[in-house]
């Protein structure tokens, strides 16, 4: 993911919601917790995109709470067995954990983003050996080929990878079918 202005997956993860709790009275923008009411008022809870979040809590006019995708529970559960958790299942469509995760590491301090970052990297290093796996082992079959009903593990997996794993899938599935067509025309691929 690039933190380019223009990209959609660096918008996508700005936009995942965050509770920040309000420091001060703020007038006027009731509106941002959904409410009729006209004020926020001081220690009010507000759930809050992340890209608006910078702003408030930078000028010390909120503080936030780290967000259920990123709780102990989840860190716990990443801990006993990385592939068996739906990190698209904790942010919603789209499915940024990744980027999500880095996003919220520019609002912590030293020791809680090198935490974060810490869990991001574990995270995606257990990860990725079965994503790269899988690719290549949907790349080797035959086109209209199904899978067996022994592979729900790895249907469930797939079905949790981040938006970032998808892309890595997709990459690596396509380099394997052209390396399997390459091995094919050549010479070795002929004897």
């Amino acid at each position: 993911m690039e933190d380019d202005y223009y990209s959609v997956e660096s918008i996508l993860a700005e936009n995942q919601k965050i509770q920040c709790t309000f420091k001060v009275d703020v007038p006027d923008m009731g509106h941002l917790d959904g409410g009729k009411a006209g004020d926020i008022k001081a220690l009010s809870k507000v759930q809050i995109p992340l890209w608006m979040a910078y702003i408030l809590i930078y000028s010390d006019h909120a503080d936030f709470t780290i967000p259920p995708p990123f709780s102990a529970r989840v860190r716990n559960a990443l801990n006993a067995e990385p592939r068996s958790v739906r990190l698209s299942a904790l942010v919603g469509q789209g499915g940024l954990w990744y980027g999500f995760g880095r996003m919220l590491m520019r609002l912590l301090n030293d020791v809680p983003a090198e935490e974060l970052s810490g869990v991001l990297t574990k995270t995606f290093h257990s990860r990725l050996p079965e994503v790269i796996d899988q690719a290549q082992h949907f790349a080797s079959l035959q086109p209209g080929a199904g899978t067996s009903r022994g592979d729900a593990g790895a249907a469930a997996f797939r079905e949790g990878m981040d938006g970032t794993e998808r892309e890595l899938f997709q990459l690596a599935q396509e380099s394997a079918k052209r390396t399997k067509a390459w091995y094919e025309t050549s010479e070795r691929g002929r004897r």
